[in-house]
């Protein structure tokens, strides 16, 4: 048997198809930005800032590279939906007071404050919400805040003087003369 010699088929570069025909060529620097944008937005998902995360995306759906678009799509309906589950209602103000002592126990402090704040503006004379401002300033640190949220507590409810006697969220305040004045105001 006789071998021949084959030459090798000359090769070219195949353009990548997709179902609708060829892909436009993008340039390495554009695909570069659009998935540094792509990461930034996936980062703020992350960290749970669904709406900051969504507009990122919705940003950069138009200019984005066909590959990703799809991609980009599912994570704008990922962060609808996180953020409809953010959104919480309540039966009550005690109850939206309950989830603000909560968040607050679970270290969320700017996320208590929110909630106790929002209280506030839907009933300034919700004593109880001024008793858990304090009670979160006195946590972080903010004694003068601290002493300004229980003396209005204080003020709206007396029995709230003897509640903060007992509580040791306020500890931290044990030393300061203002605190120990507005709780023993008769020594």
């Amino acid at each position: 048997m006789a071998q021949t010699k084959t030459t090798p088929l000359p090769t070219t570069k195949r353009i990548p198809r997709t179902l609708a025909g060829t892909m436009p060529p993008t340039s390495d620097t554009n695909r570069a930005q659009a998935l540094g944008l792509y990461e930034s937005a996936l980062r703020l998902m992350q960290a749970g800032k669904f709406e900051e995360a969504r507009q990122a995306f919705d940003g950069m759906l138009a200019s984005s590279p066909g590959d990703l678009a799809d991609r980009i799509r599912m994570y704008i309906n990922a962060c609808l939906q996180q953020a409809a589950k953010g959104k919480t209602s309540f039966a009550s103000t005690e109850e939206h007071y309950d989830y603000a002592v909560s968040l607050l126990n679970d270290g969320h402090y700017e996320d208590a404050r929110e909630h106790f704040n929002a209280i506030l503006k839907t009933n300034d004379k919700a004593d109880y919400a001024f008793y858990g401002l304090a009670v979160l300033s006195s946590m972080t640190g903010d004694s003068h805040t601290c002493l300004e949220h229980l003396t209005e507590a204080i003020r709206q409810n007396p029995r709230n003087r003897i509640q903060a006697r007992a509580d040791s969220d306020f500890q931290d305040m044990a030393d300061d003369p203002r605190f120990t004045e507005l709780l023993y105001p008769e020594v």
